[in-house]
């Protein structure tokens, strides 16, 4: 015979939360050799790529960004700052590399810029 304490009860009901939780995302049922039918949670498809997608999104964030100055701006006015930049501390030379014009900001701002204007 098994005593229960309240920790077992706990971890039974953690479990079953984390099961019903799962199967918000739906289930399937089956019916075991036993006669007794099973719910199981469906498998849902592995999300990942964490830290490769928060790089991902950082340089989409960047490139916008830079999009966006860039129309406010002009293209005039942003390199002009960008050789104040440039002549700065180390930081600031390293923050004009990673501002400056690249294609696919360029592209970008031509084509969502008279939108915006």
């Amino acid at each position: 015979m098994r005593v229960e304490n309240h920790d077992h009860f706990v971890n039974r009901l953690t479990a079953l939360g984390q099961k019903h939780q799962k199967m918000t995302h739906g289930y399937t049922t089956k019916v075991g050799k036993d006669g007794l039918i099973v719910v199981k949670p469906k498998r849902r498809p592995v999300r990942g790529g964490g830290p490769i997608k928060l790089v991902v999104l950082a340089v989409a964030g960047l490139i916008a960004f830079k999009a966006v100055a860039l129309i406010a701006v002009g293209p005039i006015t942003y390199n002009e700052r960008l050789a104040k930049l440039e002549t700065g501390t180390m930081i600031e030379q390293v923050g004009a590399k990673a501002l400056a014009i690249d294609p696919v900001t360029e592209v970008l701002a031509d084509s969502v810029g008279p939108t915006l204007r």
